[in-house]
């Protein structure tokens, strides 16, 4: 009979700096300032290069945009005119060419409103109150003013919690003008 042999498990040790000293502490969070600054030198090289390639290849793909701009309006002209032999006189909305299709889609219809108070006010003035949405919501500024006035609610729940932030002192640059 095989006997089983007991496997032993061992945490892997966390990578973690710890200071011993008030001096070590100070040193520590210098040493965060200069890696988030070079970090950030980083970062804005790489923003810097992506501008350079996104700039180059919008330059090279601008005439390409034109031209099929130009193709598409003189495409749909000339489909326009001939839409009733595309269609078989209305019967399909899309018509199958050697190179590709062409359709005519009409899209969901879609309410537009310039200047909403006003027409709300038209629409109480004409009883109409049908065609306006009362949103009700929970006003959490209040519960946090007066937190003792819903404790006994059930679904209620005031949270808070302590951050431990670390932010080195920074300098800037002044801008000479």
């Amino acid at each position: 009979m095989a006997t089983k042999t007991a496997s032993t498990r061992t945490k892997a040790k966390a990578n973690a700096w710890v200071p011993q000293s008030k001096d070590e502490v100070v040193r520590g969070i210098a040493e965060i300032g200069d890696l988030q600054r070079q970090r950030s030198r980083i970062e804005a090289a790489m923003n810097d290069e992506m501008a350079m390639v996104k700039e180059r290849h919008e330059a090279e793909a601008q005439p390409l945009g034109e031209r099929i701009a130009q193709l598409t309006q003189g495409v749909q002209m000339w489909c326009d005119v001939n839409r009733d032999a595309l269609t078989r006189g209305g019967k399909v909305k899309t018509a199958q060419l050697p190179s590709g299709e062409i359709s005519w889609r009409t899209t969901p219809p879609k309410v537009a409103i310039a200047g909403v108070v006003a027409v709300i006010d038209c629409f109480r003035r004409l009883g109409l109150g049908q065609f306006i949405r009362t949103k009700e919501e929970i006003n959490k500024e209040a519960i946090l003013a007066e937190p003792e006035k819903v404790a006994m609610i059930k679904g209620i729940k005031i949270t808070q919690k302590e951050e431990f932030v670390i932010k080195p002192f920074e300098t800037s640059l002044e801008e000479v003008a």
